[in-house]
């Protein structure tokens, strides 16, 4: 007969369960003396964060863009009608011939004018109110004489429209003869006329 008390304890191989039960005991052990099963506490008694997470919504689809306007059609170009020239026949109106008996009158005689008579230009024509240039100060101071051909222009009523210096031996004296000249007079004609003057400035001993 066979003893199982003896087979069934071995040292050898119950070693190994031993030594893993004798190190949870010394842990066991130094977690209580350590505090280090109240850090694992403490930790599993954090709250726990929750994030919540947002739904991704898609974006509304996009509105078609609106349909393009509708241009009305341009009006008809506008085709001027063609131009029809219609010739109407012209009748000639009847002649009518009258046979007078008695003499036209006789036609006025031609009056001739002053102008055609006169010259183009009159030559130191005498007018009815004269007045004579003085002598410039200036050529007086500078001892110059001198010498103005000069043309005027007379009107139909007998006055002085214009004074034109044809020669000057210096223009210290023009203006001295246009002022006399422009206030000459002379008799009322049917046309005007240009009568042309010298005026000479000497010096007086």
């Amino acid at each position: 007969m066979a003893d199982y008390s003896r087979r069934g304890w071995s040292p050898g191989r119950h070693t190994p369960i031993v030594l893993v039960v004798a190190v949870l005991h010394l842990f066991v052990g130094y977690a209580l003396v350590t505090g280090l099963a109240r850090h694992v506490v403490e930790v599993v008694k954090q709250p726990l964060q929750t994030k919540i997470i947002a739904e991704v919504r898609k974006p509304p689809p996009e509105a078609p863009p609106p349909p393009p306007p509708k241009l009305a059609a341009p009006p008809p170009m506008f085709v001027p009608p063609p131009e029809i020239n219609i010739q109407v026949p012209v009748q000639a109106a009847p002649t009518v011939t009258t046979v007078t008996t008695t003499a036209p009158p006789p036609a006025p005689p031609v009056a001739q004018t002053i102008a055609s008579v006169q010259p183009a230009v009159r030559r130191e024509f005498k007018p009815k109110y004269r007045l004579d240039p003085e002598f410039p100060r200036r050529a007086l101071a500078r001892g110059i004489e001198g010498r103005v051909s000069a043309r005027i222009h007379v009107t139909p009523a007998g006055s002085v429209s214009e004074v034109e210096i044809r020669r000057s031996s210096d223009v210290i004296f023009d203006r001295e003869v246009i002022r006399a000249l422009s206030q000459w007079r002379f008799d009322p004609e049917p046309v005007g006329f240009i009568a042309e003057y010298e005026i000479v400035f000497q010096l007086k001993d």
